[in-house]
């Protein structure tokens, strides 16, 4: 039995069922109007007609809210749970799950203090008059929240979380492979779980259309047929006025799950990808993965990072506040998932109507990063395509000269289109020659704009960068990436040290390469002598 060797081949024949999905999604509920002191003064003095806005006033809403709370659960028979320090609230959950036998209705309501914002008042002194006077303030507090854990007809498990201190943000956490494996029992399709996914499917077209169809509309209608069913902090009143929750993504995980057809190919290529791509978290890397311009001046921190949880690794490669992790599920698929845990890192809004947006820099970072891994694993280039590269050619009726492999400016040209491989505006003449500029040890205000007009000239011909129509702009073709990456890598990584280590004034010192080349010379050498002798 024969084991692939590369990530083409295990991706191209050994991936059994591939789906693309939305995973874990953790959104915050909140109604805009109250998220400013002014407008929590408005809500109080013209909405509910009270002379001044107090921290008093809030207090009746939030003891009515929780007896509210407190009457549900009694009514409906639903436990309340007071969570301990150092229980996992999944743990729990997963205990009333197996025992809950309903469609769909509340699992059980747990309790735990939290610290939050919250506004309070503060007594200030008018310095004219000294007469004293209530202001509001934004502050943080330790605050009980009730987590109701609830089980919906197409969403299947998923939580609510209310503050029960003004203005009673939310939050609601749910999974985007629970509703595919919801949606999927509803039409009968058959299909074998795996944890938090799916392992086989008899009709993975319509998974996958299923998973394209979870859309922040069904979302946003989750919450609010929930409102509906639970106790609500905010009076009917209230959100006639205007006063209604509105949803942000404070959370997203983008999966792409690749279910392999034997457990022993994927360990061993996950290991070997593993091996290869320790460097995914260095800048020129994240900004490849994540079609995100790098430089000295962007925030955060960037690496990759390998943790190994009992046996199995993990990899992750950090952007900002961002992150993909990839690893080996269960022993039985490759999942890739990428976690936006703020969507303005990506120059996008927070509400959920960006949700479309943010799912296709999710899976376009997945793609990515296994498009970097096959690339730099399976980096091979034929003798045909070698030559077409480091010899003149002619385009119809164009001629450019060679690509020279050795060539110092040529090394820089490549190193440069590295950088640029996969931006979505591609890069600019002054682009470039800014940078090969730096990499010659050259001020880029006289490197000759010509110079630099006749390698793009070259690199175009070679089919190595192609320019983004109706602009000035290039972009390196699939070619030009692989081509960049493999003249550069072997130049650096294998020419250069071997070529210094086999050298006649090499520094003294044991190598095995060295010896390696010794002891060949001396074959050749009695080789050449035997064969005078024996012609003499």
């Amino acid at each position: 039995m024969s084991i692939p060797q590369s990530v083409a081949e295990i991706l191209r024949g050994h991936v059994t069922l591939e789906i693309e999905g939305i995973d874990r999604m953790y959104l915050n509920a909140y109604v805009p109007q109250l998220q400013r002191e002014g407008g929590v003064a408005s809500f109080f003095r013209f909405h509910r007609g009270y002379p001044f806005a107090s921290g008093a006033l809030m207090d009746p809403i939030s003891k009515g809210f929780v007896a509210e709370m407190e009457a549900f659960a009694e009514r409906e028979g639903v436990p309340v749970v007071l969570f301990r320090k150092g229980e996992r609230k999944d743990d729990i959950a997963a205990e009333h799950l197996k025992r809950f036998t309903k469609p769909e209705g509340v699992l059980f309501i747990g309790k735990a203090q939290e610290k939050t914002p919250v506004f309070r008042t503060e007594r200030r002194r008018n310095e004219e008059t000294g007469v004293s006077y209530p202001w509001l303030v934004r502050s943080t507090a330790m605050v009980n929240h009730f987590y109701v854990y609830c089980v919906d007809r197409d969403f299947g498990p998923f939580f609510l979380k209310f503050c029960t201190y003004f203005p009673y943000t939310a939050k609601l956490c749910l999974n985007g492979h629970e509703y595919l494996k919801r949606q999927l029992t509803q039409r009968g399709v058959a299909y074998e779980a795996l944890d938090n996914g799916v392992l086989s499917c008899e009709d993975p077209r319509r998974a996958q259309a299923l998973c394209d169809g979870l859309s922040a509309e069904k979302i946003d209608a989750l919450l609010r047929k929930w409102l509906r069913k639970l106790p609500h902090p905010y009076s009917a009143k209230d959100r006639q006025a205007g006063y209604r929750y509105q949803v942000s993504i404070l959370q997203a995980e983008f999966s792409l799950t690749q279910v392999l057809d034997r457990p022993l190919t994927g360990r061993v290529f996950f290991e070997e990808v593993i091996r290869e791509n320790l460097d995914l978290g260095r800048p020129s890397q994240v900004q490849l993965i994540f079609d995100r311009r790098v430089n000295r001046r962007t925030p955060g921190r960037f690496r990759s990072r390998v943790i190994t949880e009992g046996v199995v690794p993990s990899l992750h490669v950090d952007y900002k506040s961002s992150r993909i992790k990839q690893y080996h599920k269960e022993g039985r698929a490759l999942r890739t998932e990428t976690t936006i845990n703020n969507p303005r890192d990506f120059g996008i809004g927070k509400q959920l109507k960006n949700l479309p947006a943010l799912r296709q820099i999710g899976f376009k970072a997945n793609r990515r990063l296994l498009d970097v891994q096959t690339i730099s694993h399976d980096c091979s280039i034929g003798e045909e395509a070698f030559e077409k590269v480091v010899c003149p050619i002619e385009v119809e009726g164009q001629r450019a000269s060679a690509l020279r492999f050795g060539d110092r400016r040529i090394q820089a040209l490549f190193s440069v289109l590295e950088l640029f491989s996969l931006q979505a505006r591609g890069f600019t003449h002054s682009d470039m020659r800014a940078l090969l500029a730096q990499l010659l040890g050259l001020d880029p205000a006289h490197y000759p704009q010509g110079r630099m007009s006749y390698d793009l000239r070259r690199l175009r011909l070679h089919g190595l960068i192609e320019r983004i129509p109706h602009s000035h702009r290039y972009e390196p073709t699939t070619l030009g990436l692989r081509v960049a990456l493999f003249f550069s890598r072997t130049y650096a990584r294998l020419l250069r040290p071997i070529l210094a280590d086999i050298a006649p004034n090499a520094p003294p010192g044991h190598s095995p390469i060295r010896a390696a080349f010794e002891r060949l010379q001396t074959l050749i050498d009695q080789a050449c002598q035997d064969s005078q002798l024996a012609t003499g």
